[in-house]
């Protein structure tokens, strides 16, 4: 139950965004840092994310310059606009064929302290499901293969899904369990600002979730499926998988949200009204302003709304949206036993150019590079990978109700919040 005492402590939880150097400590050793990534062009997600480490970011009013120094690269295509030649020069690192020369930065033995891989952008296959078959999974091997014949490990993170396919996603935990090194991956949409600033009480008790987005599947639905995961973890009992899932495209998605409640094919309408009402992007008629959509302005404006129902095996419910036209930001709202009114809040993402919410995952990984610990459990990730993957399959199926007994994914979330807070 969400009483005073729980609510205080998930807002006032330890914050990830927090100087590594405190007053009287000892500046830490710089530690050499190798990327492997895709493609590097601009506002690619190694310019959202590799750059933090080449020139800081904004953190708690003050410039931070992490102390890692990125000293190699792996770039796998190099389409017009590239931008790695002109930062390998700025920069000083030395870019390599290989992602083994890489690590080993053209010698024979691990000579770098973290890898950061980075499997988005670029012209890869898309399969019969609609997701594009990025080379996360082969980058992972390959960097652990590297580890495996040098005898060495470092800390590893991923940026967005492990990978498409959910037993592959799967083997990158078990590998890095078994080798015993630091893993993390995700979105950003976990570790930024939130408005209002709260978390899910860890050990609530919740009936129903949702997250109400925008954007493409097999993009975006990530972004949004870790918003809800960040959130659903915190529940009482902890993360015990999902049991089924059904996505919903067009017109189906408008006779759900007539349905009124979940048994009858929907969800909860005050979860709706929740979202829409922490969305700063809403949109309006013209000449409006802040004026609730009604259904027939909503049919309007969404041309092929997108909706993903998922099935907890312990028995909660969450359906994750996306609304293009209609919002461009990330809501999520809960109803939690024994409270009338939802808990909700929007996740913030502060504009192009700057999107300094990259910044806040890059704090993630920076804190595991440095202290050898991941912030967060990585099996969350490994969740999400799958639920991509699970929606995309029931939209190609006939939008059909499947069972999910893969992802049958346990584990115990941070005590700490671990988002953005000042």
């Amino acid at each position: 139950m969400l009483n005073r005492r729980n609510f205080l402590a998930a807002t006032g939880a330890g914050l990830l965004g927090t100087s590594l150097v405190r007053a009287g400590e000892s500046k830490p050793s710089v530690k050499k840092l190798a990327v492997v990534t895709t493609l590097w062009n601009y506002r690619s997600h190694a310019w959202h994310m590799a750059e933090r480490f080449l020139h800081g970011y904004p953190l708690r009013g003050r410039w931070h310059k992490p102390a890692i120094e990125v000293v190699s690269a792996y770039v796998d295509q190099s389409p017009a606009g590239d931008l790695s030649r002109q930062r390998e020069k700025e920069f000083g690192f030395k870019i390599y064929p290989t992602i083994a020369e890489t690590l080993r930065c053209g010698g024979d033995k691990l000579a770098v302290d973290a890898v950061l891989i980075i499997g988005e952008h670029g012209e890869y296959p898309i399969n019969e499901f609609g997701q594009k078959q990025y080379p996360r999974y082969q980058f992972f091997k390959q960097v652990a293969e590297v580890f495996g014949k040098d005898g060495q490990t470092t800390p590893v993170f991923n940026d967005k899904h492990l990978s498409w396919k959910f037993e592959w996603a799967k083997e990158m935990v078990d590998i890095s369990k078994a080798m015993k090194f630091p893993f993390l991956a995700g979105s950003s949409l976990p570790v930024t600002w939130r408005m209002p600033a709260i978390d899910l009480p860890l050990g609530s008790e919740v009936e129903e979730m949702m997250c109400i987005a925008f954007g493409a599947v097999d993009i975006y639905d990530f972004h949004a499926l870790e918003t809800l995961q960040c959130m659903a973890e915190r529940r009482k009992g902890g993360e015990t998988g999902v049991a089924a899932v059904q996505a919903l495209r067009g017109d189906a998605v408008w006779t759900a949200l007539n349905a009124g409640t979940w048994q009858a094919g929907g969800w909860n309408p005050r979860l709706f009204e929740a979202c829409l009402s922490r969305s700063h992007t809403l949109n309006q008629p013209e000449s409006f302003s802040h004026r609730y959509p009604t259904q027939e302005q909503m049919k309007q404006w969404v041309k092929e709304p997108v909706a993903y129902r998922i099935e907890y095996a312990d028995g909660t419910r969450s359906t994750m949206l996306l609304m293009n036209g209609l919002v461009q930001d990330f809501t999520f709202a809960a109803k939690l036993k024994g409270q009338a009114e939802p808990l909700s809040t929007q996740f913030h993402l502060p504009p192009n150019p700057n999107v300094v919410y990259s910044a806040a995952l890059m704090n993630a990984a920076e804190t595991m590079f440095m202290t050898g610990q991941a912030p967060y459990p990585v099996e969350r990730t490994m969740l999400t990978s799958g639920l991509v993957e699970a929606g995309l399959k029931s939209l190609a199926g006939g939008q059909k109700r499947t069972e999910t007994p893969h992802l049958a994914v346990r584990y115990t979330p941070s005590r700490e919040s671990t988002y953005f807070r000042d």
